[in-house]
């Protein structure tokens, strides 16, 4: 953590001081396949991590609309960004969880520096944010983590765990963002990717989730009932085998035809065929 003293910002409201000894935090935001929420969403009940602040939306967001019950306009709501707070027994290690409901569209880099400011003024040593790996991975495939870090030498902790280095790459949205300006004021960082196969990252993956759990709980050396997660993960699985079946079927119906209903025909009409499949593969 830089030795600087943060500036109060206006829309961070915080109603606690962590006294535990060693403080860090996860950020997070959704993303693709939503791999950080799911993270964060689930350590905050399953920690039962209560609230210590948030960051007043008014400054980032704009409701384009609102919600009408019983014929009634309920008030405008905003996406929500809170702080959550939860310490081993003996105070030795505190975790702040940053959950940001949306990412804003047009200041990305205000909410960034927003939740840095909360950083230091909470005392936070150390920033985690967590990201989907997207990769040609089968879903039935060990999902992997993936790590980076603010500098070199926090590499070497990733040697300690089943985390791979994969060298360049980029990590769009608010989860890189944050360890970029978290780089430039001096605070370290790290972020765990877990692997989502390319062909769903419409989809939640808490099968990634999972995976990067395992490793952040070994990182923070704390225990973390994941019975719920797997259950959820295996549940993903199965419906991404009926996709993977469904898309395969319709591959079968769209790219072949049955024997009996193909009409001989000449040379040229057959190499027309085969442009036609190889243009699809390049595509």
């Amino acid at each position: 953590m830089t030795g600087r003293k943060a500036e109060k910002n206006p829309t961070i409201t915080l109603t606690e001081q962590p006294q535990a000894e060693k403080l860090v935090m996860l950020a997070s935001w959704p993303g693709i396949g939503n791999v950080s929420p799911i993270l964060a969403h689930y350590l905050k009940e399953k920690l039962r991590a209560h609230e210590i602040g948030e960051i007043d939306p008014v400054y980032f967001f704009e409701p384009v609309g609102v919600m009408v019950k019983d014929n009634v306009v309920e008030r405008p709501r905003f996406p929500e960004s809170k702080f959550y707070y939860w310490e081993d027994a003996d105070a030795k290690t505190g975790l702040v969880l940053f959950i940001g409901e949306e990412q804003p569209r047009s200041k990305g880099y205000e909410m960034v520096e927003a939740v840095l400011d909360a950083a230091e003024q909470l005392g936070v040593s150390r920033i985690f944010s967590c990201a989907a790996a997207v990769t040609k991975i089968h879903y039935t495939e060990e999902t992997k983590v993936w790590g980076v870090a603010t500098r070199q030498e926090l590499l070497d902790e990733f040697s300690r765990h089943s985390v791979v280095l994969r060298g360049t790459l980029r990590i769009a949205g608010l989860n890189g963002l944050v360890l970029g300006r978290a780089k430039e004021r001096g605070i370290d960082g790290l972020c765990l990717l877990g692997e989502v196969p390319g062909f769903a990252t419409q989809m939640a993956h808490p099968k990634a989730a999972l995976a990067v759990l395992s490793i952040f709980a070994e990182m923070l050396d704390m225990e973390v009932d994941t019975d719920e997660l797997e259950a959820m993960a295996k549940q993903s699985e199965a419906e991404m085998d009926v996709i993977s079946k469904q898309a395969t079927a319709a591959y079968i119906d769209q790219f072949t035809e049955p024997i009996w209903e193909q009409e001989e025909g000449s040379g040229e009409e057959e190499e027309s065929d085969e442009d036609d499949e190889g243009d699809f593969g390049r595509n």
